[in-house]
């Protein structure tokens, strides 16, 4: 099969650019690393250094986070994690395009596959469908990100768990303004309040944020509000109260480019996006508590309770003429959604005939209920307004887990660690436009997920591990809305099954006085995997593919040397494949197309990497960071009939610091795409009418300025 590019130059020689990129980095072995140490939560659920746990894990603190970046997107933050991909689609309409060693990949309404947290707050819903607007990078401590076998100890959808976890008050009050200005009318500003006083402490972070977009018809507007309270109640007990926000007033949809369009005029909007003005409005509030109490010397409970509302008005681009059609639910879609949940564990720490023992167990459930209302996208002759209802359902979905994992250090060389998670996951629906017997329906799904670990420890800074563990994804809301394209069939998807998957990892850990590095090797086994069957008249109809394999490798390095020059490298090798054949029916009329084993899953890049190199002047008064960003082709449906090719693409920003009297003062200039390289990011899975493209801008520029005060 023949691939065609997007004009970013096709194929890259990859193996000498990786190569030459990691040996510049080995060659510089007198590196310190910025943490050598690096403590997560993820995996054990106890605060523990990374380098010994048996699973892929990253940390991405609060300087990597927040100096010299925009502060709008994760894609920002993760871009030097390896086994991630994530994508700005240069559309605030739609969430990133987010996933962790292929699963996500090809969701097309926000992110599925990956298990999100903000502060313990799940942002994944019980069906397996996650949001990221409300994650606030602005008063982020640190990210931290779990890949492979472990992430299935979180539950339903856990190809890869990603936490963001708010930053705690300093003792003293602080006050911080911040402001960035740049292309396409970007603009940023943020205002933080925090302080300790006795048992207390607030963090208080608010920030608006604007854009015209590189696209046409592709402005956004995003308010976020992130406090956070912690009272140390007694000598053994806190409380945390976590609240934030997030209204996003009518962010513009540019929807995606067909191969034509993106040749002629990268830069314009897709077909119908400005007749039918596509947009999308949110609004989301949340509040969660935390309660932690040690009950002995070696006992510990942990709490979560939380609840929040998010609604979402989303107006498409269908067709006035598709949508009279009397079944047909409307080009606008109107969603309330009401959830809430709790996550209740204990640990107990002890010692057993000279060996370590750490028990946690505990449950956790998570509900929604949502209001699915459909609505024409016009009234008479006027379009892009909200017409005559056409849909009306009250869905409803709960997972109920109980979970169990230990940590076992048998000497000072030998650590076990497993760990088993029961999952329930009930979907229920009513539509009150169905006529009696067909307005309802529901199913349900269990599995009980094993996972084990070992880890070897080699030397003081030298650790060897291997993982297995098996996972499930159960279909999502959206994934169950339709059993066919006209309408003709009501009711969910009862036929579709969850996907499982057997997760193999074996991995490396070294740290050295003056650098980090890790590496891993993964092999994952998925039968019945969730696809597009058939796509037309604004609806998808999912199906399970018999069996998908992906296998791969991921290499990271960090450190610094003399001179104050630091370093990063980050590599990923993937092969995600159909490894049995299966039938698709890609458009309207359905002719169908049979998928051959060996076909590679779309959105799933097979190479990437990330190379960055810094200069710091002793005192920190000036930093300079420069990089490089590299990624492989990418096919955009399950045919592999066309593909947006890879890239190399440049970035750099110069970081000033300043500090007198109480206040410091710091100074960014960032550039993007410093060789002004024309380029697809992300692309739109599976798009009934060829309509995959979402380019990425040329060269753009963005100035950055805090002042604070102690």
């Amino acid at each position: 099969m023949t691939r065609r590019g997007d004009g970013a130059g096709g194929r890259m020689p990859w193996g000498r650019r990786v190569a030459a990129s990691l040996a510049a980095l080995v060659a510089c072995s007198g590196a310190q690393a910025e943490e050598p140490e690096s403590v997560v939560v993820l995996g054990t659920r106890v605060a523990e250094p990374s380098a010994h746990q048996p699973a892929a894990l990253d940390r991405i603190d609060r300087e990597r986070i927040q100096n010299g970046q925009l502060q709008v997107n994760l894609s920002e933050s993760l871009i030097s994690v390896p086994g991630v991909n994530a994508q700005n689609r240069q559309n605030y309409a739609q969430d990133l395009q987010l996933s962790v060693r292929g699963f996500g990949a090809r969701s097309s309404f926000g992110v599925r596959g990956v298990r999100l947290y903000a502060d313990g707050i799940p942002g994944t819903m019980p069906d397996g469908q996650g949001q990221i607007s409300h994650f606030d990078l602005g008063s982020a401590d640190h990210i931290e990100v779990l890949r492979g076998p472990f992430s299935a100890l979180y539950g339903n959808s856990s190809g890869g768990v990603i936490a963001i976890f708010s930053a705690d008050a300093p003792a003293a009050a602080r006050v911080q303004a911040s402001a960035t200005y740049g292309s396409f009318a970007t603009q940023r500003e943020a205002l933080q309040a925090s302080g300790s006083a006795a048992h207390a402490q607030l963090l208080v972070d608010a920030s608006h944020f604007s854009t015209s977009g590189y696209r046409a018809h592709s402005a956004a507007e995003r308010n976020n509000l992130n406090a956070k309270a912690r009272w140390q109640l007694d000598e053994r007990s806190t409380l945390t109260l976590i609240a934030n926000a997030v209204d996003i007033p009518d962010a513009q949809d540019p929807l995606g480019l067909t191969r034509a369009q993106l040749t002629t005029n990268p830069r314009q909007a897709g077909v119908n996006a400005l007749a039918y003005n596509t947009r999308k409005s949110v609004q989301q509030q949340q509040l969660g508590a935390a309660y932690a109490r040690s009950l002995t010397a070696s006992d510990e409970l942990a709490l979560m309770v939380y609840g929040g509302h998010r609604a979402t008005t989303q107006f498409q681009a269908i067709p006035r003429i598709t949508e009279t059609a009397p079944a047909h639910p409307g080009g606008v879609i109107d969603l309330a959604r009401a959830y809430r949940g709790l996550d209740l564990h204990a640990t107990d720490h002890r010692s057993i005939a000279g060996t370590t023992l750490q028990v946690t167990g505990g449950f956790a459930y998570d509900g929604l209920d949502e209001a699915r209302r459909g609505y024409l996208n016009f009234a008479g002759n006027q379009l892009g307004v909200e017409g005559a209802e056409r849909r009306s359902e009250a869905n409803r979905v709960y997972d109920l887990d109980e979970y169990l994992q230990a940590q076992w250090d048998l000497n000072r060389r030998w650590r076990a660690v497993t760990g088993v998670r029961h999952s329930l996951v009930d979907v229920r629906s009513h539509d009150h436009r169905a006529a009696a017997g067909e307005d309802s329906s529901g199913v349900r799904y269990q599995a009980t997920n094993p996972v084990a670990g070992l880890t070897f420890r080699v030397g003081p800074a030298l650790d060897l591990y291997a993982a297995y563990g098996r996972g499930f994804e159960t279909p999502t809301l959206n994934d169950l809305a339709y059993r066919s394209t006209n309408g003709s069939l009501p009711g969910l998807n009862l036929s579709l099954r969850p996907a499982r998957s057997d997760n193999y990892e074996i991995g490396i850990k070294a740290t050295g006085s003056r650098w980090r590095t890790a590496a891993d090797l993964y092999d994952i086994r998925t039968v019945d995997e969730l696809a597009v069957q058939s796509n037309a008249n604004g609806r998808s109809v999912y199906e399970n593919i018999p069996q998908t394999h992906r296998r791969g490798a991921e290499f990271e390095l960090q450190g610094s040397w003399a001179q104050g020059f630091s370093g990063q490298l980050a590599y990923t090798y993937i092969q995600a494949q159909t490894s049995a054949p299966y039938s698709t029916c890609p458009a309207t009329p359905c002719t169908s197309v049979v998928i051959t084993p060996g076909h590679r899953l779309a959105a799933v890049p097979a190479n990437s990497v990330y190379t960055g190199l810094s200069w710091t002047r002793p005192g920190g008064a000036l930093a300079v960071t420069l990089e490089a960003v590299g990624r492989a082709h990418i096919y955009v449906d399950d045919r592999n009939s066309d593909a947006a090719a890879g890239y190399w693409v440049g970035n750099a920003h110069c970081d000033f610091e300043q500090r007198m009297r109480g206040w410091g003062f710091r100074e960014s200039l960032r550039i993007d795409n410093l060789a002004n390289r024309r380029y697809v990011g992300s692309v739109i899975v599976n798009e009934s009418n060829g309509r995959y493209f979402e380019p990425e801008p040329g060269r753009s520029a963005y100035v950055m300025f805090v002042a604070e005060r102690r």
